[in-house]
This record gives structure tokens, C-alpha cells and sequence, in this order.
């Protein structure tokens, strides 16, 4: 059996408090992530899902456990540049206005991950706009002259460009109309697969996750209860908790159907 991409073994993250005390933002979660996969990372705000992202990307410390990227430790990034052997870890982030830099256009910003791929690929500027279905000629511009929608496909086409092996969406839907949330949500699944990567998607939405990913983990307060496929989770949970956000999704059309699901 092939080793995963991804091996999250039990992982803590803690927080000092002021005045004395620690804070455990996630406890001891395990969870890994095959080769050309995508699993759904879902819970309510405030439930650990970020900090376990962040500390995936090296950008918080774990207290414990340990995290490993094709076989190599990730720890948290200091002053030096990234390990060369976690560079194809890529993350989407919730706020793409915070992400991007408002200084530079969104053109030279792909092109930037274009320049960290390693691979030889036939990708452009230009293609990599029209793969998340904007024009090419906007290349030129910069990221306020873009709505909320159009700046988070602008940042998952230069997450691609970059050649990610682990592209990792940090609840990059949240701030998204709903109209939009979906839609984003299979862009991503789609260009991470085409690009031979696999997904880590974090989201409170458990409807819009159903949509993407072939496996989903429940978090509540810092660990996961509830691991299973998509089907599985959706179709047979078996936690209270994750009962309890199912319970939560609208039925928007009042026949307790979502939008594009066949009427049963």
C-alpha cells in the first residue's frame, strides 16, 4: 500500500493564554490524504479547521504529533526560505483580497507561480485566466478592480500555476455569494485534479462539500468525530454532531433537494 501524500498523526496545536493557562485549538487529530484525492474538511467556526490548515502549511507550530509531506516533516516556517521539498504545498486562503498583492497586477502575480514550477508545462498567464473562466485580457489589471468571486479565482490560477502536489482551500468559499460558493468549489476540485494534485477543503458547508469531495472529516472542538466518504457522512452519519449540521442545510427549494441534485 503507497504512502499517503499527506500523514497528519496525531497532531495538538496549542495556545499560551495571557496571565497562564493554554488554549487546545486541535487535539490529537489524524488524517491523511491519498494521492489525486479530495477530502472535505468540515465544521463550525471556531472548531480547529484553519489551525490545522495553517499548521499544514507551516505557518502555526503543532504541540504535538507530527505532520509529514511526502514523507518530510513539515514544521513552522521561520525567517528562511520554505524546504524544497515542501514546496508543492499550495494554499487558497478565505480572504483572496489579503492574499493578493494589491500593488502588482494579477498577471504578474500568476506568473510568478509559473516561474516556481519546477515542471516543464504548457500553461500561460493567459490559459491559466481562461481555466478559471475570466478573460485574458485583464492581465493588466489589479485586484481591486476585481469583485470577491473574481479575486478567489485569481488566486486559485496562480495557486496552479505554481504546480502543487497538495492544494489545500481554506474555507475559500466563506466569503463568496452563495450563488457562487458551488461553483467555485467544483473549479477547484477540477483544475486540482487536471494539474495531477490533490485537494484539502476546508469548509463549514457540509452541502457544498458533499458536491466535491470523495472523503469527508467532521471536526468539532479540535477533533474529528466522524471520518468516512461522502456518501457515507451524508447518507448514514453517525455522530450526533455531524447529524446536527446536516440538520442545519436549508432545503432551499422546500423539497429538501439542493440545486442540480435530481428529484428523487
Amino acid at each position: 500500500m503507497n504512502a499517503p501524500l499527506l500523514s497528519i498523526d496525531n497532531v495538538s496545536v496549542r495556545y499560551k493564554l495571557p496571565g497562564g493557562g493554554s488554549l487546545t485549538a486541535v487535539n490529537e487529530v489524524s488524517l491523511d490524504v491519498a494521492d489525486s484525492s479530495v477530502v472535505g474538511l468540515v465544521g463550525e467556526s471556531g472548531c480547529g479547521k484553519s489551525t490545522l490548515a495553517r499548521a499544514v502549511c507551516g505557518l502555526e507550530a503543532t504541540s504535538g504529533g507530527s505532520i509529514k509531506f511526502k514523507g518530510h516533516e513539515v514544521r513552522k516556517l521561520g525567517m528562511r526560505r520554505r524546504p524544497e521539498e515542501l514546496m508543492r504545498i499550495q494554499m487558497v486562503f478565505q480572504n483572496p483580497y489579503a492574499s493578493l498583492n494589491p500593488r502588482r497586477t494579477v498577471g504578474s502575480q500568476i506568473a510568478d507561480g509559473l516561474r516556481a514550477n519546477p515542471q516543464q508545462t504548457s500553461w500561460s498567464v493567459a490559459g491559466l485566466l481562461e481555466e478559471v473562466e475570466l478573460p485574458s485580457d485583464v492581465q493588466q489589471r489589479f485586484p481591486h478592480q476585481f469583485s470577491g468571486g473574481q479575486r478567489q479565482r485569481i488566486a486559485i490560477a496562480r495557486a496552479i500555476a505554481s504546480g502543487p502536489e497538495l492544494l489545500i482551500g481554506d474555507e475559500p468559499i466563506a466569503s463568496l455569494d452563495a450563488s457562487l460558493q458551488a461553483r467555485v468549489a467544483t473549479l477547484m476540485r477540477r483544475l486540482a485534479l487536471e494539474a495531477g494534485a490533490s485537494l484539502l477543503f476546508i469548509s463549514h458547508d457540509l452541502a457544498v462539500v458533499r458536491i466535491i469531495a470523495d472523503e469527508v472529516a467532521v471536526m468539532n472542538k479540535g477533533v474529528i468525530v466522524e471520518h468516512g466518504t461522502s456518501q457515507q457522512v451524508w447518507e448514514q452519519p453517525q455522530e450526533a454532531y455531524t447529524k446536527r449540521l446536516l440538520a442545519a442545510i436549508p432545503a432551499v427549494d422546500g423539497l429538501g433537494t439542493l440545486p442540480g441534485e435530481a428529484a428523487s
